[in-house]
């Protein structure tokens, strides 16, 4: 059975894609912890982040590099944290953040009513820096 992440990557449900490219993309989350907050997920489905082919694992922390500096970039936060809990959907996923503080790590604070507006407004953020640092080839139209 695919996983909610594939029925995005496959457009059966809608996604704010920032990143495409043959093995992974990028995505805005619709619950994020803070402005900008998105998800980094390889095309195949792979429960566990271990299980990753060790090639498909350094693509994905090749993108999560470019997209980090993008995202440095486009909100004035401290950092850009990143996290890899695996227990929320069953398919590897890396998410990424602008924060000032460990605090913004909990779930907890995750905006679970971000309007279509705010995502939409943060992804093009995000696309704009991304096509800044020369990304420009993998990033969609919204």
């Amino acid at each position: 059975m695919s996983t909610i992440f594939t029925k995005i990557i496959d457009g059966a449900i809608p996604g704010r894609f920032v990143w495409k490219d043959d093995q992974c993309v990028a995505f805005m989350d619709i619950m994020p912890q803070t402005e900008g907050h998105l998800l980094v997920v390889p095309r195949a489905e792979i429960d566990r982040w271990p299980d990753l082919p060790e090639d498909l694992a350094a693509h994905l922390f090749a993108v999560v590099h470019k997209i980090s500096g993008a995202l440095d970039d486009a909100f004035d936060k401290d950092r850009v944290a990143l996290m890899i809990a695996g227990f929320d959907v069953p398919h590897t996923h890396i998410h990424l953040f602008p924060v000032d503080s460990m605090a913004e790590y909990d779930p907890a604070h995750a905006k679970k009513d971000a309007t279509a507006e705010e995502l939409d407004a943060a992804a093009e953020k995000v696309r704009a820096a991304l096509r800044e640092r020369g990304h420009g080839e993998f990033v969609p139209e919204a």
